[in-house]
């Protein structure tokens, strides 16, 4: 549990992080960081979902 506990709590700060940039980047970056997060969250899923698998 130590481990999604960290990937989460680095989720956390890099979004925190990303809204205080974000108001400075024109809309095309903002895009772009927009897709980017939406596809790692995915990835982020398809991990949990593989360890939560091998737990069981």
């Amino acid at each position: 549990m130590g481990f999604l506990k960290g990937v989460t709590t680095g989720a956390m700060i890099g979004a925190a992080a990303g809204m205080l940039i974000v108001p400075q980047l024109n809309k095309s970056s903002r895009k772009r960081l927009r897709r980017s997060g939406d596809m790692m969250m995915g990835i982020m899923g398809d991990i949990h979902d593989d360890i939560m698998r091998k737990m069981r």
